[in-house]
Order: structure tokens, then sequence, then C-alpha cells
């Protein structure tokens, strides 16, 4: 098979990147007073301006080219028809089916089904028990085993079953029911649990537990604790009334003393950094009320059709893609930052961190064989203005390449005095101060009575690409394809790299290690100890301080 580097196409752009490197984004301004008109896009409420990227006419269709060549259409083709993508699980990959329409059928078959099934359909059964859960819990219907309503939902979870909802609800809490408060607990360090349970009354606390399998360490540690907490104030008949999970494993719900009644499930072709929209968004639905949620359902939707259909010129998700393949595989960039100008939005680069690096953070190809191109980058990011006073030194005059999405809405969901104003002043400015810089001969018309020995430190080279993406309002439709343009444009980057973006067999090898040093932590008497030396010196020192 012929690998990714020697393809025609690649060849193409290598030859073109050496005409364009050298090349300044004033100079492609300058050289075009319409650039800033032509080089974006728009779709499902979002505004796309790549213009200040470093990149020509040419750029974007030797990418399109490149993305052609590597099956891009089929790829699309086969995700949304519910092919196996996830060929190391011999897995589906069908995260647009949870926001798929009612009508919609996507027939697949999973593990655990003894036929083909239409995916949807099973989807839209587990949607209408959330939302009929959620309005009673919400409602005061719902009440807890003294019969008071609930107040406190505390979601248990980790990875996907806890950064996607966390961050949803965190961008969407404006919506939220001010009298329902939700918590998330993820870190298996006691302190989490412990800290976020301070103050709570047992009597008013719900728990969901998100694991599919109902075995993940983490969660299921924390899970036993919250149970402790409440049966120590309420017994433990009242675990029935105040625990509900999203899960398959029924056996294991039930042993744990959770109703199956109250068990949401949701499918092996559900990932975990793809599932809030999911079961796994039941804490998320119950913030911000199942409205909400369904119009997030609607926003990815119309995010997925538009990934479906559009040409891959005019296609969101693939302009994206394919600016951050230009950067990493051609300039070198290792990084890529995500800089949303809402406070709402001050989980979002977290959760790209693992979509992203979970997906494409992989060093084999699809064929077994080492890939000989760079794949996925490093994400991460703050929201303006904070970063700003933080990071953005090492963007605008480090010797480092950094790529940045800024994110920007032109309504506040808060209109406090001239505060929008003022952040999104910062949100313009920082984007053209990234592009062209402050060439040395004007620094003095900028910082006047700067020293001529100063200039160099006042000077910019500028040439940082960034794209922005501007929306009319953070609200859940928007919100919904937000989320699903970064999913598809992490899929199609995916496809280009060569290597299956749906396992995550990286995270397995630390969680084998890990039972078996807590058999030696948790020993009574220190076993002899057969890792290497550091991580022997380690364990008997935690053991003989702890």
């Amino acid at each position: 098979m012929i690998q990714r580097n020697e393809l025609p196409q690649w060849q193409a752009l290598a030859a073109h990147f050496e005409q364009v490197r050298e090349r300044h984004i004033r100079e492609l301004f300058a050289a075009d007073s319409s650039r800033g008109s032509r080089y974006a896009a728009e779709a499902c409420g979002l505004y796309l301006d790549y213009s200040k990227n470093r990149i020509t006419d040419e750029t974007l269709p030797l990418l399109v080219d490149l993305a052609d060549a590597c099956g891009l259409r089929q790829a699309i083709d086969d995700m949304f028809a519910g092919a196996h993508i996830n060929r190391t699980e011999d897995r589906a990959v069908l995260h647009v089916a949870l926001r798929a329409a009612r009508q919609a059928s996507i027939v697949t078959r999973a593990e655990d089904e003894p036929a083909p099934y239409n995916t949807v359909a099973k989807v839209w059964e587990v949607l209408d028990r959330m939302v009929e859960f959620a309005g009673k819990v919400r409602s005061g219907e719902w009440r807890g085993a003294t019969g008071k309503p609930i107040r406190n939902v505390v979601n248990i979870g980790i990875g996907g079953s806890d950064l996607g909802p966390k961050m949803a609800y965190e961008a969407l809490k404006a919506y939220s029911q001010r009298d329902l408060r939700i918590e998330f607990v993820s870190n298996v360090d006691g302190s989490h649990l412990a800290e976020t349970l301070r103050g709570m009354d047992p009597a008013e606390t719900l728990f969901i537990i998100c694991s599919k399998t109902f075995t993940t360490q983490e969660t299921m540690a924390n899970a036993e604790s919250a149970r402790n907490w409440l049966a120590l104030s309420l017994g433990g008949a009242a675990v029935a009334k105040h625990f509900v999970a999203v899960s398959t494993a029924a056996a294991e719900v039930r042993a744990f003393g959770i109703d199956l009644a109250n068990m949401f499930g949701f499918w092996e072709w559900v990932g975990g950094r793809y599932s809030l929209w999911s079961a796994v968004g039941l804490a998320t639905m119950l913030g911000i009320g199942p409205e909400n949620f369904l119009a997030m359902l609607g926003g990815a939707r119309e995010m997925d059709e538009h990934f479906r259909t559009a040409p891959f010129g005019e296609n969101l998700p693939v302009i994206l893609a394919l600016l951050g393949v230009w950067y990493n595989n051609f300039f070198g960039a290792e990084s890529h930052a995500i800089l949303p100008y809402d406070q709402y939005l001050h989980r979002f680069s977290a959760h790209l961190q693992q979509v992203d690096m979970e997906s494409n953070g992989k060093s084999v190809g699809k064929d077994g064989r080492p890939v000989a191109w760079q794949t996925g980058p490093v994400i991460w990011g703050e929201p303006g203005t904070n970063g700003q006073h933080a990071f953005y030194q090492l963007i605008h005059q480090g010797t480092k390449l950094i790529p940045a999405d800024f994110i920007g809405f032109c309504q506040s969901q808060n209109p406090v005095g001239g505060h929008h104003a003022k952040l999104m002043a910062n949100f313009f400015a920082q984007t053209e101060a990234l592009a062209f810089g402050l060439p040395a001969e004007e620094v003095p018309a900028t910082f006047p009575k700067t020293p001529a020995e100063l200039v160099p430190h006042k000077t910019f080279a500028g040439n940082r690409p960034t794209n922005t993406l501007l929306a009319a309002k953070l609200d859940p439709h928007t919100m919904g394809a937000l989320m699903a343009l970064y999913e598809h444009r992490i899929f199609v980057q995916g496809v280009i790299w060569n290597v299956f973006s749906f396992d995550q067999w990286g995270v397995q090898l630390g969680k084998v290690l890990a039972q078996k040093v807590l058999a030696e932590i948790e020993a009574a008497k220190l076993p002899e100890l057969k890792h290497d030396s550091s991580t022997n010196t380690l364990i008997a020192r935690f053991r003989k301080l702890a």
C-alpha cells in the first residue's frame, strides 16, 4: 500500500509549501483586498473566517485533492451508513445516530444484538425515557427516600463520561434550572468526592453513575463511597431512590442496588469521548432541561448533514481539518490552541483535548505499520481574555508556531455594562495582531518614546495563523453545531493520517499495571517488587510514609 507521504497529492503540497513558506499574511492581504470575505464559509449558524492563514488560492484545492486521494468521501459515507470503521474493535462509529431525527434509519449490528437493527429507533427509546425522568426530577415529582425533592445531582464518571457532559452543562449554564445543583465527580482522588459532597443533604441528592461496564476503577470507587455516604444517613434501602445508572451491565447495576427501571442504556458503537449525546448526557439534560438538550442535538444534526453533503471546499469541518494538516505536516506545528471568548466555554478546550488527542494520538497506521508523518497535535487553551494574561506572549513572540482557533459570539448571555464590547474588542484585536504583527519601523507610532534599544523587544513578527469562528449567541443549537464541527474535523484528520480514530488502546497499559501496583500497595506485607528500580523505590517509599 502506498504511504500517505508518498502520494502525488502529498508531494504536490510539499512543493507548494516551499513556494509559500516565507510569504507573510501581511503580503497576502495587501495583494487581495477581498481576501477577508473570500476566505470564509458559513453553516449551521457558524461563520468561519480562515483568511488569516498562511495559504494562497492554490492551497485549499491542493489539500482537497489530498483528502480525495485518501478516500475521505467514502470514509464519510461509511461512517454515516453504520459500517464497522472501528476495525480494531469491529464496531460501527455512530455518534451521528445519537442526534439523528426520530424518523431517520441507520441499520447496523452490535455485538450485544442478535440481528441488525435501526440504531436511531433505539436511541429515541432511551431519549424518551430520559426526557420523562428529567421532567420528574426537575418538577419535584421524583422524590428521595424521605419524600424531599432532589436539589443536588452528582454525575460520577470519568473520561468521556465526565468531560463532555460537564463541558456541555457549563457551556449552557445560562439555560439551567438554578435551584437544581449539578456537579461532576471524576477523579479517584477522594478529595474530589469529599469536596463535592460537603454541605449537601443526602435526602436531596441524586447520583448518576456513568460506566458502560460498571467496573471502571475510578468510577466505581467513587460510586461505592457515595453509596456509603448516603447509606450512613438514610440507610441502604434508600439507594434505589437516590442512584440511577448509565450503563449496559444490568447484572452489575442490580448488584449495586440500583433499580433496573432507573438504568439508561447505550451501545458499544458509542465511543466514550463522543457519548455526551447519549444517556451519558443525562446530568446535562437534568441541568438545562429536555427541550434545550434536544435543541443541542438538533444543532449537531444540522452540522452532521452539512458535513455529509457540502463540497469539501465549502465544508466547515473539512476546511478546519485540512488547515490543521497543513500546519501539522508541512509547517511542523506541534500544538493547536482553542481559544473561546466566552466564559461559559471554559471547559471546551479540556473536552477537545480528550476527543482529539485520544482519537488521533496514534503512531501506527491502519495497516499496522508505524506512520512516517506527524499525527495528532497537542490541543490546549483557555478562555479569553484570561489567556491573554498567561500564554499569549508565547504565541505572539515565541519561537514556536501555534495555530489557533478563536471562538466568539455577537451577543452575550449576560449583557452587563460594556463588558461584552470589551471582550470582543480583544477577540478581534488578537487575531489582527497575530496575523499582521508590528514591524520595527512602526513601533514608535504604536509605542511612543520607545528607546532604540527596546524596539526589537516591542517588534511583533506576525504571520501567526488563526481561524475565527463567530456565531450570534451561545445557545443550545449553536453549541451542538460547534461540538459536532470539531468531532468531524478530528475524523477527517484521522482519515488523512490513516489512523483508526475511534479506539484508544493507549490508555489500557497504565490501567493494567495500576491493578498490579494497587495489590502491592494494599498488601498486608510489602511483597517482592519486580518493577524497575525507580518504580520499586517509589512504591516502597509510599508504603512507608502513607
